[in-house]
């Protein structure tokens, strides 16, 4: 039943997902019921609702506009489930912006395949990633991505990384003169660079248990078929899945990097991770597994959210 109504793009499907991040995001704003409710309550609350379904949406773009899977919605379907699965991404601010320009800076990454106005794209991709840090500083290491797409995609030349890091550079020029108009001071800038911090004891909680074994199980069996897949595919349609997996990758590290632990964090592996899992979901030929196979994550939603 879920699968047959996700196996096309359709606009009900939009519809349903974009319900699915409501109900999840009334849920995580209930804790804040009896407290005063002021108008600058409700207003961010609906930012953070509408960057969440935004989100969705530069997803969905990305993966129409690369080809990255057959004509499905699977990708969005994961997304607002993976969304739901850690409810705290859908109350930070920051992290969601921080996203959405890791979205951007994507699109922009894999679209270098096409060799048009490559310098342009890595500037914009870059300038996309050093925005990003700026919301959470981790992001930065998204540059990684931009770096091994360079290898894939263009003939290595000294002004494609130039270009790159004067992305990189440009945001920090803005950011310090910013700071310096405003502040007079240029040390805030250097302030938001966290320390290491390898403390993971704030994931020690039941639902952060069942959302995180839950997640990288569906990564792990997942990767397997992509990166078995990804052999049989076109040599010239294999750069875009490998930036993908590169971004999954690198998220993974953003994770352990961080230092919030809040688990907000983990928005980071959405995206890359709704892809290559949709990629197994519509290879499966037999509905009722494709059905069961999300009706696990449904079902852990559903627990993390009576928890």
């Amino acid at each position: 039943m879920i699968a047959r109504i996700f196996k096309k793009s359709k606009p009900v499907n939009f519809i349903i997902v974009i319900g699915i991040i409501g109900l999840a995001f009334i849920k995580v704003s209930l804790n804040r019921i009896f407290e005063e409710i002021s108008l600058l309550f409700l207003l961010e609350r609906l930012m953070l609702l509408i960057i969440s379904v935004f989100s969705i949406f530069l997803l969905n773009f990305i993966v129409v506009k690369n080809k990255l899977i057959e004509q499905s919605s699977f990708h969005i379907l994961l997304f607002s489930l993976f969304l739901s699965l850690f409810p705290a991404t859908l109350i930070d601010l920051n992290i969601l912006i921080s996203n959405v320009f890791i979205l951007f800076a994507l699109r922009r990454i894999i679209s270098l395949k096409s060799k048009r106005n490559v310098l342009k794209k890595i500037f914009d991709s870059s300038f996309w990633i050093a925005l990003a840090c700026i919301f959470y500083f981790w992001a930065i290491m998204f540059f990684l991505v931009l770096l091994a797409a360079l290898f894939l995609y263009s003939d290595n030349k000294l002004n494609d990384w130039i270009i790159a890091f004067s992305g990189l550079i440009t945001v920090l020029i803005l950011s310090i003169c910013y700071n310096l108009i405003l502040y007079n001071n240029i040390d805030l800038v250097l302030s938001n660079i966290p320390k290491l911090n390898f403390e993971y004891s704030k994931y020690n909680s039941i639902k952060l248990i069942i959302g995180i074994t839950v997640l990288f199980s569906y990564g792990i069996w997942a990767s397997f078929f992509y990166l078995n897949d990804l052999k049989n595919k076109l040599k010239a349609t294999r750069p875009p899945h490998k930036i993908i997996f590169a971004a999954l990758f690198i998220s993974i590290a953003v994770v352990i990097f961080s230092d919030s632990r809040t688990s907000s964090e983990f928005i980071f592996m959405f995206s890359p991770l709704a892809i290559i899992t949709s990629n197994y979901i519509y290879s499966i030929k037999e509905n009722w597994i494709k059905d069961l196979f999300i009706l696990l994550l449904i079902i852990a939603v559903i627990v993390i959210s009576f928890l």
